[in-house]
């Protein structure tokens, strides 16, 4: 396979993994491009490499500096804005865990607390109620915890306990 071939396959696949992750096909695609280019690249290469809008490619940076994963540079005496993606996987990782945490993990938390105050009769219907949503509410808190520990860690240590775990 050759290499445009083989940066194409990566751009398109990384792109339908995104989906997977809360973000759409073409803000995947351009953190694609700007993960596996070695200079950070403004609005007008990436338009040139994907072959897409303007207006997609800026509000799909946008939508990408906002979940923390790209960033802005500037060179001096150059009036284009260039952008790049965070390159350390790790860092990447747990900064997508935590976009992912405070925009569904923290609501669901929220509501579920909500829940634990509402005042139930002894029918099944809203024994029930209280049951499972006292579960689940203890099942986000403990993942909560968990992702929290995640981003303590340092990808060495975490990566040693793991392999140790399951082997």
């Amino acid at each position: 396979m050759e290499f445009e071939e083989g940066k194409r396959k990566f751009v398109n696949a990384w792109g339908t993994l995104g989906s997977s992750w809360g973000i759409n096909k073409t803000m995947a695609q351009i953190h694609a491009l700007l993960m596996i280019s070695p200079e950070p690249l403004t609005t007008d290469d990436i338009m040139s490499e994907l072959g897409i809008s303007r207006g997609n490619v800026s509000m799909s940076i946008k939508g990408l500096m906002d979940w923390g994963i790209v960033h802005k540079e500037f060179k001096q005496g150059d009036r284009k804005d260039y952008f790049r993606s965070e390159k350390d996987v790790w860092k990447l990782s747990a900064q997508v865990a935590k976009e992912r945490r405070r925009r569904e993990l923290e609501p669901i938390i929220d509501m579920l607390a909500e829940m634990q105050d509402i005042k139930l009769d002894k029918s099944n219907a809203q024994q029930e109620f209280g049951k499972m949503t006292t579960e689940l509410n203890k099942f986000a808190q403990q993942t909560d915890s968990i992702l929290a520990k995640f981003f303590k860690m340092e990808s060495n240590w975490f990566f040693s306990k793991a392999l140790k775990l399951f082997s």
